[in-house]
């Protein structure tokens, strides 16, 4: 097996312990739906893991009902913005090599002043997005 670029191809934790490797990520809502039917057999224990680079505040919010998502910063600053039940909105900065847990089911974003990567290994079974 050669070297595989984990921003490009990111890869499914499955049920047994299985690993595999994803289709080449586009970027959007529709890569995200295509990895929900190629692993819905999986349930709530399959888990996406993906890096991402960021330039730009995140435009949406998400939240994952089905299970606890980490968040890994590897590069730069990365301000997660959590939104509480009761309304309330929790600021966790994260420097490189620190990472934070978005819960279960609560909605969450990111504010970002300079380019910064991440680590996000999600629970992503009927993940829910809306505008920022």
């Amino acid at each position: 097996m050669s070297a595989i670029d984990m921003a490009s191809c990111p890869i499914h934790l499955g049920l047994g312990g299985t690993v595999k490797v994803e289709p080449r990520f586009t970027g959007d809502f529709a890569w995200y739906e295509a990895y929900g039917e190629r692993h819905r057999s999986d349930g709530r224990e399959g888990r996406l893991v993906a890096m991402h680079t960021f330039d730009a505040s995140w435009s949406a919010w998400e939240m994952h009902p089905a299970g606890a998502e980490v968040v890994l910063c590897t590069a730069g600053t990365i301000t997660l913005l959590q939104e509480q039940a009761d309304g309330t909105v929790t600021n966790v900065r994260l420097g490189a090599g620190q990472y934070a847990i978005n819960p279960p089911g609560v909605w969450h974003t990111a504010h970002v002043d300079e380019p910064c990567t991440a680590v996000f290994i999600t629970a992503g079974e009927r993940t829910q997005h809306r505008p920022r």
